[in-house]
């Protein structure tokens, strides 16, 4: 399969500035860029990686872009309202935690990490305007999607600097075209607006034709929002934002009719192993397979082999599909990590267990909740008043309010 076939098999090819997908066949030098308004990459930004990746695998170049003048701006692109200003010590600190992401998720890889900031700090104002704004028509940038949206009726407006980040992000391709032979620059959908500014402004001063090319936004199909948004927010792949195992959890909890398309986007996967993978998760999709294997690969990728078995051992505790009582020294610091832990005597009440641990508000929360069949030791329910010495696995055992795995609490005997 080439390179141009595989990327359609996935379905990461939307808008391109070329005719023939084949283009992409014959390996040149790409970049990808990234906004720094965070000190962490989410998986949105993930799936755009793993679009440069494939490009790496098949014989591309790649300069990999961290916007660190961008970012002092902000992209305007796919926001209501005008971003707040970050200064230049939270944009240093957030380059500085992006790059290092970026380093281990290419640890295998060659590629080119640049700052855009390097070449901006040096630029003044009028010779910015005679060299860029010169070539660039307001005509057409009002009418770019996310400008009229927010320069329309009832839209919040736009500064001149948001206004303005076209030119900027047209510059890059400009400077690294010039500097680093960049002739594709990728990009989420919601980029496109943006990605139009820098081929038309190096064709113009140069005579040069590059060429741009954007994959889908990644959709959750239960919810219709944009993938990798929960009830709390992003999903990072930051340890400390969200941990290896909430991580592991996001990827083994996607639903059936999506996860066929996650494997392909998420996935360095051959098509002959994800379509194994789905043949056999069709079977016993009770089972959770392609689940299963998609947090894995993922899991590994973004933080290593090591920490995906213990996200892995950690959930199997919690979902009782393995014993807490076998749990190991890194396994058992990862739960406590994850949840509220408690010391208490073998025979405590199970009243002021749940309490302690927050699963309860009050005595009378925890007897209604025990009432109610909502309490679940080592993934079986209960309405006993009290633990028994046979609740412990090694001195151990996991309580859960409800089906929510979330809702689990780590208690260890005295």
């Amino acid at each position: 399969m080439t390179l141009s076939e595989n990327l359609r098999w996935r379905g990461l090819i939307k808008d391109k500035t070329f005719e023939d997908d084949s283009w992409l066949d014959e390996p040149k030098t790409f970049y990808l860029g990234t906004d720094c308004s965070s000190d962490s990459l989410a998986i949105g930004n993930l799936a755009i990686y793993m679009l440069a990746r494939h490009l790496m695998e098949a014989g591309w170049k790649a300069v990999l872009l961290v916007g660190g003048a961008t970012s002092l701006i902000g992209d305007p692109g796919g926001k209501d309202e005008e971003r707040q200003l970050k200064t230049r010590e939270e944009i240093e600190y957030n380059v500085a935690s992006v790059k290092a992401q970026v380093r281990r998720l290419f640890a295998d890889n060659e590629f080119d990490l640049v700052d855009n900031y390097d070449w901006f700090k040096d630029i003044g104002y009028l010779e910015f305007l005679r060299d860029v704004g010169k070539h660039f028509s307001m005509t057409e940038l009002v009418q770019r999607d996310f400008i009229a949206t927010r320069m329309g009726e009832g839209g919040a407006g736009i500064s001149y600097a948001e206004f303005s980040y076209n030119l900027i992000q047209g510059y890059d391709y400009y400077w690294l075209h010039k500097n680093k032979g960049v002739v594709l620059q990728i990009g989420g959908s919601d980029q496109w607006g943006n990605m139009l500014s820098g081929a038309p402004l190096i064709r113009k001063k140069d005579g040069d034709i590059v060429h741009a090319l954007s994959m889908p936004l990644v959709i959750n199909k239960i919810t219709g929002k944009k993938f990798g948004k929960s009830e709390e927010g992003a999903v990072w792949l930051d340890p400390a934002q969200t941990t290896p195992t909430q991580f592991y959890q996001f990827w083994i909890n996607v639903d059936d009719g999506s996860v066929e398309d996650y494997l392909k986007i998420y996935t360095m996967l051959s098509k002959e192993d994800i379509e194994q993978i789905i043949a056999e998760h069709q079977q016993k999709p009770a089972e959770r397979h392609a689940q299963r294997r998609l947090a894995q690969e993922v899991t590994a990728l973004v933080h290593g082999e090591n920490e995906m078995h213990i996200a892995e051992q950690v959930t199997d505790y919690i979902t009782g599909r393995a014993s807490v009582g076998e749990a190991n020294d890194a396994a058992l610091a990862a739960l406590r990590k994850e949840m509220s832990a408690a010391k208490v005597s073998e025979t405590a009440l199970l009243t002021q267990v749940l309490v302690t641990v927050g699963l309860a508000s009050s005595n009378s929360d925890a007897r209604q909740l025990l009432a109610g069949g909502a309490v679940y030791i080592n993934g079986t329910a209960t309405n006993k008043n009290a633990l028994e010495s046979n609740d412990f696995q090694n001195g151990r055992l996991l309580i859960r309010k409800g089906k929510v795995l979330k809702n689990t609490a780590l208690i260890e005997r005295m």
